[in-house]
């Protein structure tokens, strides 16, 4: 089955990739959004790779989610693990620090540390590259899909690195290490902590290209004879003198145990040749990126689309060992057979663009990402919300595996079981006692005045149109399964965002279990009620029906609020929470619910504002600087947005299969899709004319609306904007 599905695999990658390789991976630079809110971290990684091996200032806090904020000058080490732009704090596991004598050191938090200068700094994707100015060592970072590699260069031919266990910042806390010396060259050991993911267990085997000579935890040294010490904080290596100033360290990361993660070197890493790695990661990082081609624009927009196209494919991660095995949610290692499973899942974020994209970009692992959904369904009793190493964090609401599942099965992907799929589906959005479900079916919307053990945060009127649009994903998929009964329960559920909708105020409203809408209500205020954004910024949220919102509205007054919400700006002196950034009136580009708004005018007859603010947002809000984000990356969700509205198209419902069009920022891009055909975008416009659009042809054929189907993006051909 292995075999037959690597054939297949290897296929599919060749049929979506163009005949000559170009050098895409130099036009990524990791160090946009490193700066301002995009909470992203620059170092290498293999694509959807479950090491991410990056430099960590050593501070904590915000500014510092994801280990490394450009304003800073110091690095404290480099870790194997983070989070992409989430805003929650965890990982940093397995972090090492190359250094010389005498150390500079400070009080706790920062420690041990270097300072060091952006202009002794390079990275790209897959590759990183750092001076520590304080020990004169510089330092090369890449990565395969389980292993870090790193490459020390010395100012002399003694060497010494750091290696922290302990290590823990923001929401992370360890609760356990060990290490133990394998031979002269390897050690092996673990990290176990608790924070943002609970019960984390991160097992690691490092080689050194250099016998160690003395090895130190804590300042109590481990014998010759290799006798196993447990370990909480620091381990000194100090290694043998060579004619090489060079030190290359690989290490294999696991989450089931040792073992695992021996035969993840074994398999991956064998050697020690540093460029050797990072040419085959660079290649791997030409040939995904090379699935979409553009032509023209500036060098900045070019490098802003690859970063973009790269961050898209960095979540979600691996997570198994080479041979199948992985933690589950439940604790036990299980085995994956024919499909390797994948975790790290922003499901919140990324069912509005990026998992769509994926079935154009990575079609190839998309069955595969909803088997690990099905797997967590089986051992934890619900698809995932948010879930990481083997850990369900269950951040923000929804249950948008679902919109992910149903829009992979309408589009014809196969390579997993959809009656099970359905199963998780329903089984999940029927568990009464998780987060409001129970009061939703029994009221039609979740009461604001009520709580249950997983609604700390309330968010009651968000959770209300959430789980709306999921009920309208699970009634699709049910009705291409032939399942009736259960696509008709769940299109009734879906019309439940109506009973979210105030009249008397034209916006959704917060309502308590008596059916009363919540007084002295402001859609300007930042409630409990309403996850991460204001009544504003929900008003949209009913993607699966935008005709039913705007007739329930009043086409007129629909209108009049679709342009209010570009340009009712908050007063100046507004207290607005963090996650309000990008912001064009109450337009908040920085945060997931805004997403799609700007595409809105197309289903009132006013294209022409939607392909202005598309436009606007492409070109301020993304820039190629490290403060070049306006807002959380969230595993890919904020560059996928870029991604496909670059490209000239948006999926305004991500279970739909249908795409509004926008503005493409290119003269000309191309898809070389997985069946072996291409679909290009061909746009004449100039920066004058780009909002006096004439009309839009399909492979010949003027195009009488606004949007273009999966279908015909999969049939092949050209989509050209005159």
């Amino acid at each position: 089955m292995k075999n037959t599905l690597a054939i297949f695999t290897a296929a599919l990658m060749l049929a979506c990739t163009p005949e000559k390789e170009a050098d895409y991976a130099s036009l990524v630079n990791p160090l946009i959004g490193t700066d301002y809110k995009g909470n992203v971290y620059p170092g290498a990684q293999a694509p959807f790779g479950m090491v991410q091996l990056s430099p960590d200032n050593g501070q904590p806090g915000w500014d510092w989610i994801a280990g490394y904020f450009y304003p800073d000058s110091t690095i404290a080490g480099f870790s194997h693990t983070h989070l992409s732009g989430t805003g929650a704090g965890d990982l940093y596991d397995i972090s090492y620090m190359p250094v010389t004598y005498p150390l500079r050191e400070v009080a706790a938090p920062l420690g041990v540390h270097s300072i060091f200068s952006h202009n002794r700094e390079k990275c790209e994707a897959g590759y990183y590259r750092v001076h520590l100015d304080s020990y004169g060592i510089d330092v090369e970072l890449t990565a395969t899909e389980r292993c870090g590699v790193q490459r020390y260069t010395y100012p002399t031919a003694e060497a010494t690195v750091l290696l922290n266990l302990g290590k823990a910042t923001n929401w992370d806390a360890t609760t356990d290490t060990y290490i133990r010396k394998v031979d002269s060259v390897t050690i092996e050991g673990y990290r176990h902590s608790t924070g943002w993911a609970r019960g984390q267990q991160v097992y690691f085997r490092s080689r050194f290209s250099r016998p160690i000579t003395t090895m130190q935890c804590d300042s109590i040294t481990i014998a010759a004879d290799m006798t196993i010490k447990k370990a909480v904080g620091k381990i000194r290596l100090d290694f043998a003198p060579c004619d090489s100033r060079h030190l290359v360290v690989v290490t294999a990361l696991s989450g089931t145990g040792l073992e695992g993660a021996a035969k993840n070197l074994a398999t991956e890493a064998s050697h020690n040749d540093f460029d050797r790695y990072r040419n085959d990661t660079r290649s791997q990082w030409n040939s995904l990126l090379s699935r979409i081609e553009v032509k023209g624009g500036t060098h900045d927009e070019q490098v802003c689309f690859y970063t973009a196209l790269y961050r898209t494919m960095i979540a979600p991660t691996l997570y198994c060992d080479v041979d199948g095995m992985y933690r589950g949610v439940d604790g036990k290692n299980h085995l994956s057979e024919g499909w390797q499973n994948y975790s790290t899942f922003s499901l919140w974020d990324t069912f509005r663009a990026a998992h769509p994209l994926f079935t154009y970009t990575a079609p190839e692992r998309v069955p595969d990402m909803i088997n690990s959904f099905i797997a967590h369904y089986e051992q934890h009793g619900r698809l995932p919300v948010w879930n990481m190493w083997g850990s369900e964090t269950d951040m923000m609401i929804g249950y948008h595996s679902v919109p992910v599942i149903a829009d992979a099965y309408l589009k014809g992907f196969r390579g997993f079981d959809a009656e099970k799929a359905l199963e998780a589906c329903v089984s999940t959005a029927n568990d009464d006692n998780y987060r409001g479900i129970g009061f939703y079916k029994q009221h039609g919307y979740v009461p604001y005045d009520i709580t249950d053990p997983y609604n700390a945060d309330n968010w009651s009127m968000s959770r209300t149109l959430e789980y709306a649009y999921d009920d309208h994903c699970i009634a699709r998929m049910a009705e291409g399964l032939g399942q009736d009964s259960i696509a008709e329960v769940f299109y009734r559920r879906a019309e439940n965002w109506r009973n979210q909708y105030n009249p008397a105020t034209t916006f959704m409203q917060p309502r308590d279990s008596k059916g009363d809408f919540q007084p002295q209500f402001s859609p300007d205020g930042y409630t409990p009620h309403i996850c991460e954004s204001n009544a504003w910024h929900y008003m949209w949220s009913v993607q699966h029906d935008i005709d039913g919102l705007i007739a329930h509205v009043g086409r007129e007054r629909f209108a009049q609020k679709l342009d209010s919400m570009f340009t009712y700006s908050p007063a100046w002196n507004a207290d607005l929470p963090i996650f309000s950034t990008g912001m064009i009136g109450q337009y908040a580009h920085g945060n997931e619910p805004s997403h799609h708004v700007a595409y809105l005018f197309n289903r009132i007859g006013k294209p022409e504002k939607t392909r202005q603010y598309v436009t606007q947002i492409m070109r301020e809000m993304y820039r190629n600087a490290p403060d070049g984000l306006c807002g959380n990356e969230d595993c890919g969700q904020m560059s996928a947005w870029y991604v496909m509205s670059a490209i000239g198209f948006y999926p305004v419902n991500p279970c739909g299969g249908e795409y509004e069009l926008g503005m493409p920022l290119f003269p000309e891009v191309t898809l070389h899709l997985a069946n072996g055909k291409r679909f290009t975008i061909v746009c004449h416009f100039s920066e004058q004319n780009e909002e006096s659009l004439h009309k839009v042809l399909l492979n010949g054929k003027e195009l009488n609306g606004t949007t273009i189907t999966h279908r015909d993006i999969m049939n092949g051909g050209t989509l050209e904007f005159k």
